[in-house]
């Protein structure tokens, strides 16, 4: 297994930022959307959308609510 230097973080300088990645619109694979701190008390976290950076951003569970479908 390979072993990874990720750097520490930038707001508790205890816990490392590990790198988040996603999907465009288009399907294609973003590599390195966002950067969050390992520890989630901490929170700290920089996000790229759009072009543009974004720091601690409010960070959502992942977890959705499923809404009931009404039958016809």
């Amino acid at each position: 297994m390979e072993q990874f230097n990720f750097p520490k973080c930038l707001k508790c300088k205890d816990d490392d930022l590990v790198p988040l990645s996603d999907f465009g619109s288009q399907g294609a694979a973003i590599h390195y959307k966002a950067w969050v701190c390992t520890n989630p008390d901490c929170g700290f976290n920089l996000k790229i959308r759009n072009g543009d950076v974004y720091l601690n951003e409010p960070i959502m569970s992942g977890v959705h609510s499923s809404r009931s479908r009404q039958q016809l």
